[in-house]
């Protein structure tokens, strides 16, 4: 009988185990900020979406999680296999789908993760077994469950749709995504208000029932905490800059001008 191998990805034990991981969004196209970040967080999302990253740039940022317990996923613009497939052959280790609305998008974003029969990911991982100093059998053995499938929960369809959702098989983590969901009822930049907070609280109740790790993004350590008594597993610290922001904030606090 083969040894059975070590999974590349730690954060679905971590999960399983009900401990909370915390991590942030790379917008900033810097080997050097993530190299940076790495040392103090579980998990970076390299954000292909909204910041100006390329792919070739997207690669070096992976790579510059090496030596670190820290795990690279990456966030597309769409909800298209094309576009989860090259983050993956590089090697991220998950891919972050937004806009998910409803079972059918669950279920394309799943599958474009898993090599068939589970999906239908295309061979072709050149380079994501370099970045993790194994082999291309090794990593092919254990990459349908290394893979991490985070969708977002961002719109007030969705929220609506949200045990439909929530049901599709092989979904590793559903996050809320306060400004876009704030944005999808005219509320866009007031995540506390009073009808944001009752979406975000049916999507809260929607995701826990179903059993599936539950994340979103913490503006305050008294916020991260409260999530954390609501059962949040993954929770975003911020932005890049936004943590450079209020790192410069705060080295000013106290100082006279």
């Amino acid at each position: 009988m083969s040894e059975k191998l070590t999974p590349l990805n730690r954060l679905k034990n971590e999960w399983r185990q009900h401990r909370p991981t915390f991590g942030a969004i790379a917008t900033i196209p810097s080997i050097q900020t993530v190299q940076i970040m790495a040392q103090s967080l579980d998990w970076i999302i390299v954000d292909l979406e909204h910041g100006p990253i390329d792919l070739n740039t997207a690669h070096a940022m992976i790579v510059a999680t090496g030596g670190t317990p820290c795990v690279p996923l990456a966030r597309i613009a769409s909800n298209e296999p094309w576009l989860a497939k090259a983050p993956m052959d590089i090697g991220a280790l998950g891919i972050n789908f937004p806009m998910i609305l409803n079972r059918a998008d669950a279920e394309k974003a799943v599958r474009s993760l898993r090599y068939p029969p589970r999906g239908e990911r295309l061979w072709g991982p050149f380079h994501a077994p370099f970045r993790w100093g194994v082999s291309m059998a090794d990593y092919m053995a254990t990459a349908d469950d290394d893979m991490i499938c985070m969708i977002t929960i961002e719109h007030v369809e969705a929220v609506n749709n949200i045990d439909e959702i929530m049901a599709t098989p092989g979904i590793d983590v559903a996050v809320i995504g306060q400004g876009d969901l704030a944005t999808s009822i005219d509320r866009r930049g007031l995540p506390d208000d009073p009808e944001v907070q009752a979406l975000i609280a049916r999507a809260e109740h929607g995701i826990l029932k179903s059993g599936v790790p539950i994340g979103g993004a913490a503006r305050s350590a008294e916020q991260a905490n409260a999530m954390i008594e609501r059962g949040y597993l993954a929770i975003a610290l911020g932005f890049d800059w936004s943590l450079f922001q209020r790192g410069i904030a705060a080295s000013f606090a106290g100082i006279k001008r």
